[in-house]
């Protein structure tokens, strides 16, 4: 049962892990492997926009894709993406990331080992892990310039369109707790976090929603 208390402070962490950053053009977009397709879908509706030339899905497989993306997280962004239309000169596929930070630095040595000249970064993810993913990408890559970007959507909406509020509520307190932990790891850059947040974060650890958590 998901109480309304835990519904507000989901929401709490949804608005925090928002970035805001307006699209703009940038050297290529990468789209982070996960169970969310809409990812895909939201980098193929910005590389049709012309907002970058290139693409990188990048993912393996993960408890939670393992069945329904057998071949990996990037093989199957990038069928979603030539179903929409983008061209399969445009997609480069990294297959073997399996977090956020392996994402970033493998995208990082295939671009490179293509010959590719990167400035910037549109940075496609789901909406509740934009802030973790920019921090990672900072942290990693700091001569780049990111933008974050993920589907518009409301969390209810969000949920509905996965049809697991459990696996939704758990996967943002994983993001946030890694806000919270890893800056001091050297895996991202520190960012302030508002006192609400961290209670709203402790509230919905407290409350069950730990299946995504890291060991401290």
């Amino acid at each position: 049962m998901i109480s309304a208390q835990n519904w507000a402070d989901a929401q709490t962490l949804w608005d925090f892990q928002q970035m805001g950053h307006e699209p703009r053009p940038c050297s290529v977009g990468i789209g982070l492997g996960s169970h969310d397709l809409g990812v895909a879908d939201v980098t193929a509706d910005l590389y049709q926009r012309g907002l970058f030339p290139l693409i990188v899905f990048t993912g393996a497989t993960s408890r939670t894709t393992e069945g329904r993306m057998p071949r990996g997280e990037a093989e199957h962004y990038r069928d979603r993406a030539l179903e929409l239309g983008v061209p399969a000169s445009a997609i480069l596929v990294e297959p073997h990331a399996r977090n956020t930070g392996e994402n970033i630095r493998l995208s990082r040595a295939l671009l490179a080992e293509q010959g590719v000249d990167v400035k910037s970064v549109l940075l496609v993810s789901k909406p509740y892990e934009e802030r973790r993913a920019y921090a990672t990408a900072r942290k990693l890559w700091p001569d780049v310039d990111f933008v974050s970007a993920s589907v518009s959507m409301t969390l209810r909406e969000y949920v509905d369109s996965i049809q697991d509020a459990r696996l939704v509520l758990d996967m943002l307190v994983g993001a946030q707790q890694r806000l919270l932990i890893y800056p001091e790891r050297g895996f991202m850059i520190a960012q302030d976090v508002p006192t609400n947040v961290v209670a709203a974060y402790e509230r919905l650890c407290n409350g069950g929603f730990t299946s995504r958590l890291m060991p401290e």
